[in-house]
């Protein structure tokens, strides 16, 4: 015998469901630009053993570079319009600390 889900385990569920992090939903699209971007690494590795080109070792450099600012772009967009819109909502310390937080982390990828 079930009993029907009272408001209160509704919004406990609700709240569970938001739990997650923003990027949760393209997770593994994430994972397969991180792994391509490993792979870069070790193809610029194998560049400097076999002695490249400078300016092709740098032109594989500045690649890898703009696809992990491309990832960190998506986490910030992912954080924002999921993490601290929700603490937005609620309002309150929590939503000062996810501003913060989101201004902390643009600061660092604009010093980048």
């Amino acid at each position: 015998m079930t009993s029907d889900p009272t408001p209160a385990d509704t919004a406990a569920d609700t709240a569970t469901a938001h739990a997650h992090h923003g990027y949760i939903t393209s997770k593994e699209d994430y994972l397969k630009r991180l792994r391509r971007i490993e792979g870069q690494s070790r193809g610029l590795q194998r560049m400097v053993e076999e002695e490249k080109y400078c300016i092709d070792i740098l032109t594989q450099v500045s690649a890898m570079t703009k696809a992990l600012q491309a990832v960190a772009m998506g986490l910030l967009e992912d954080h924002i319009s999921h993490c601290v819109v929700d603490a937005a909502v609620a309002g309150g310390p929590e939503a000062e600390a996810k501003i913060k937080e989101a201004t902390d982390a643009i600061a660092r990828l604009v010093r980048s």
